[in-house]
């Protein structure tokens, strides 16, 4: 056997493989026997049949381009058998491998096939420390703290009713109303009492608007055009008529920012200024922790600017389907029918397949760079940590026992080793600029816990997260 590598664009690798006379005949001469055995030879028992009475009763004719389930066979078995052994003799990483391209096969001469095959691509590694950026902390100053303020106030508001003035934007009101299409009622187009807030967008465009003006126990007809991409199919786009009654109008009303506000807040502020002061101290917080988030994202960005790798095809298309997956559980989640998506955004699986490619190719750079640098910085994720991830696990998902099955399998145990190296890279890259930056104070985050959620949400999915991608990074056997 003759085996030359040729590499190929987008981490790929052209194998030729050349084959012996004597090899490619011992191969078809056991796909005779093999085909013999399970063909009806008339005259012959199984297996008995000399090879011509047997290409007689296949009609295929010896050397003939046409079909010829000998061949066929005999192909098949010589590239299963031949494959691992030139990958090997190569020295190549194989991530998947495709059909061949049979370009000879003669008997009495030889055969050889090629094929191109898709390897663990070649990273190489330009600066990752040295950034021309640093963290943006939100400054935190009395107008953002009074908002909040606000916000407090009116989750803590009360409804007044109203009587002597008609409906407004952000009244809360009831009403009764049906509707109808050319005089005939439609399913789920009536309410006796129906409670909504004015302004507040839950209703079709127009509806809430022809409220604005009307009194308690004040009734109103007008018409509205349903969405062109309301969920109801047989409305989208059509009008419609309502008569509507107002039963109720009632206003929010705002306690006043004073201490007993406060204390009503919570028992631990026992007047404005403290709560005022907690309110400063949890924004510096999340600013603090929203700028530790950019600023990891913004190095893993440089970091993949500056690395050199080419993504084998295989690798984004196995992405793109990750994509699709996740696109239908947030419609599953949300009650969705997928099938209802596409026909309102009109995109197809061809078009969201287009749409996924370039941002499945980055994610897949981000995966492979972030994994060469945990390399480069000799970053190991030892089984005492797995295990101490899964138990958090088994804690935090107790209504999932499938996900948690998955945890605890080696192909688990994999995804969430090769996951937690790349997060832990990103973070001890952050810790290490930090501390060389001392006049820029801590960036904690809020919550300990930065993996499992990402963890929870992949493997949700149902496409068991790892394999080629897995493999490409080098940690499926980490």
């Amino acid at each position: 056997m003759n085996v030359t590598a040729t590499p190929a664009p987008r981490s790929t690798v052209v194998l030729e493989v050349e084959l012996p006379a004597d090899r490619l005949q011992r191969a078809i001469d056991e796909s005779v026997r093999r085909i013999g055995r399970r063909t009806r030879v008339p005259g012959f028992r199984p297996g008995k049949a000399p090879r011509v009475m047997l290409e007689r009763a296949l009609g295929v004719q010896r050397g003939s381009p046409d079909a010829n389930p000998i061949y066929d066979d005999a192909k098949e078995q010589l590239f299963s058998a031949t494959m691992p052994d030139a990958l090997e003799e190569a020295k190549l990483d194989a991530l998947t491998v495709p059909d061949p391209e049979w370009t000879r096969f003669e008997e009495g001469t030889g055969a050889a096939y090629r094929v191109s095959v898709p390897v663990r691509p070649e990273v190489t590694l330009g600066d990752y420390v040295d950034y021309p950026f640093a963290p943006e902390i939100e400054v935190v100053d009395d107008a953002k703290v009074d908002r909040v303020i606000e916000e407090l106030r009116d989750e803590h508001a009360s409804l007044r009713a109203v009587e002597d003035r008609p409906v407004r934007n952000d009244d809360w009101v009831v009403i009764s109303f049906q509707g109808t299409r050319d005089g005939v009622p439609f399913e789920g187009g009536s309410s006796e009492r129906f409670p909504m807030v004015v302004g507040g967008g839950r209703m079709i465009p127009g509806f809430e608007e022809a409220l604005v003006g009307l009194a308690t126990g004040e009734e109103k007809d007008f018409d509205v055009t349903f969405p062109e991409d309301y969920p109801d199919s047989s409305l989208a786009g059509q009008p419609a008529h309502f008569h509507v009654r107002v039963r109720e109008i009632r206003e929010k009303v705002l306690p006043e920012a004073d201490d007993a506000f406060a204390q009503e807040v919570g028992p631990s502020y026992p007047d404005m200024a403290a709560l005022r002061a907690d309110v400063a101290r949890r924004l510096e917080a999340n600013a603090r922790d929203h700028a530790r988030h950019e600023f990891a994202d913004r190095i893993i960005e440089y970091a993949v600017a500056n690395a050199t790798l080419e993504v084998p095809d295989v690798l984004v298309e196995q992405e793109v389907e990750v994509m699709h997956d996740e696109l239908r559980m947030r419609l599953a989640e949300q009650r969705i029918p997928y099938e209802e998506y596409t026909r309102v955004t009109g995109k197809d699986d061809a078009a969201l397949h287009a749409e996924y490619h370039e941002p499945a190719e980055h994610r897949v750079k981000v995966l492979l760079v972030l994994s060469r640098i945990a390399d480069q910085e000799g970053l190991q994720i030892g089984d005492a940590e797995i295990d101490v991830e899964i138990a958090r696990a088994r804690a935090r998902y107790t209504d999932n026992p499938r996900l948690i099955e998955y945890f605890e399998s080696p192909r688990g145990r994999s995804y969430l080793r090769s996951t937690m190296r790349r997060t832990q890279v990103v973070e001890r890259l952050v810790d290490r600029w930090l501390e060389a930056h001392p006049e820029v104070g801590p960036l904690q985050h809020l919550e300990e816990d930065t993996n499992l959620p990402a963890l929870a949400e992949d493997a949700a999915i149902g496409g068991e997260p790892g394999g080629a991608l897995a493999a490409a990074t080098g940690e499926a056997q980490a």
